[in-house]
């Protein structure tokens, strides 16, 4: 069966199971054989979860393939100029020659648009360095890209500044002050309310330099942008996601894992395991004032979502419900989700060992990511490049994040110490 055939069973099997597992309210036990049926539908999407892995591994042993890599290559580089567009026409010239070298209309776009562009090195003997970009929707597509590697950008609320100095969030936790009865003609109480700062620093981020041979450049029939692109997004993307999950804070991002307090701590013994009552717990060591908010609900690392898929509520009904996909048969899809929640799978946050914060919930969009303006771009025509033939890029991004909470609206499950 292709891929795309298993792809669209997964999805009909896990409509199956969301209808099935929606008919009862949360309190009603799941009457047996309708357990047994929803266990059996379970089973077989985790049957057609490992044969679109063999797919999957199949398509990727067929890519490294060193015949086929340079067949797909030559493929996707090989067009014809007046194929070209304008944007990656205009991005060549660029690239072989700075500004001067582009077209007058050209030129003029790319100022008047401050279009971000950004390059590695390759080769032209080697197969495996080839590639594909598009200019003009490059912070767009950068973004997109850096979600794929982590899930960070995904939750976060994401914020654009015109500098980097450092951005100041005012706090307060008034509640635990409380009003009072007084008597007739008798004075007030005073109290004080306390504020509290929460600052936030960008960091400038490299793509590192990236050096290009004359003669990649200069074959017009090479479209070489895409590969750049990705490349960047790689790199930037899961430098940033690592610090946004679990960043120090110092010289670096404050990450999710790092700021969120502990919520729920494994009972001796679960040092890489986690229990329905776990989640119950963890679920209310969040307020109701922020469980209740958009955004809520759960990250943890992949391996995680492996250990939970099977757990059952006291009603005999599991807690993991898999999603689908969004495609011609489905209208919007759904995520996967745990006790009713959505799940983000971050293979940043650590695995479930001794003391690790394994498990993350709560209103996750409270962890606020700051980008200052756009990524820019350098090409570097000195010597050093020059004497090798080459023509050098490089590029910044400057960005920073943080958890603007004061209030405990994330939680973590941390597995036992022992």
């Amino acid at each position: 069966m292709k891929l795309q055939q298993l792809r669209e069973l997964r999805n009909s099997k896990a409509r199956e199971a969301n209808e099935l597992n929606n008919k009862y309210p949360a309190d009603q036990r799941m009457p047996a054989a309708e357990a047994e049926r929803m266990d059996a539908i379970l089973a077989e999407i985790e049957a057609i979860d490992a044969d679109i892995a063999r797919e999957n591994r199949r398509a990727q042993l067929a890519a490294e393939d060193p015949a086929a890599q340079h067949a797909a290559a030559m493929n996707a580089a090989t067009r014809t100029p007046g194929a070209h567009g304008d944007e990656s026409r205009a991005l060549r010239a660029f690239m072989a020659g700075g500004l001067l070298n582009m077209a007058d209309e050209d030129r003029a776009r790319m100022l008047a648009r401050q279009t971000p562009d950004i390059r590695n090195a390759m080769s032209t003997t080697t197969s495996t360095e080839g590639g594909f970009t598009v200019a003009t929707e490059y912070q767009r597509s950068l973004e997109i890209a850096m979600r794929a590697f982590g899930g960070m950008r995904a939750v976060a609320h994401a914020i654009r500044t015109a500098t980097g100095a450092t951005m100041n969030f005012p706090t307060t936790d008034p509640t635990s002050e409380v009003g009072e009865i007084v008597g007739q003609n008798a004075p007030v109480t005073g109290q004080d309310t306390t504020f509290n700062n929460i600052a936030m620093d960008v960091y400038k981020y490299s793509s590192k330099k990236i050096a290009l041979p004359f003669e990649l450049v200069q074959d017009s029939f090479i479209d070489i942008e895409a590969y750049i692109q990705a490349l960047l997004a790689m790199r930037l993307g899961r430098i940033q996601n690592t610090h946004f999950t679990v960043g120090s804070g110092v010289g670096q991002p404050r990450g999710l894992v790092t700021a969120a307090a502990s919520g729920k701590i494994g009972a001796t013994g679960q040092t890489v395991t986690v229990t329905y009552d776990d989640f119950v717990d963890l679920e209310h060591s969040v307020d109701p004032a922020y469980r209740n908010q958009p955004g809520v609900g759960y990250m943890m690392h992949d391996s995680s979502v492996q250990a939970v898929r099977k757990i059952k509520d006291s009603q005999n009904r599991p807690i993991f419900v898999p999603g689908y996909e969004a495609d011609a048969m489905v209208n919007g899809g759904a995520p996967d989700r745990l006790m009713g929640r959505p799940i983000t799978v971050n293979q940043d946050v650590p695995v479930m060992a001794a003391n690790a914060k394994s498990i993350l919930f709560g209103q996750l969009s409270k962890y606020t990511i700051r980008d200052v303006m756009d990524l820019t771009i350098f090409r570097m025509t000195d010597s050093a490049f020059t004497l090798n033939g080459q023509i050098g890029f490089v590029g910044f991004l400057r960005t920073g994040g943080n958890l603007i909470d004061a209030g405990g609206a994330v939680k973590a499950y941390v597995n036992s110490a022992t």
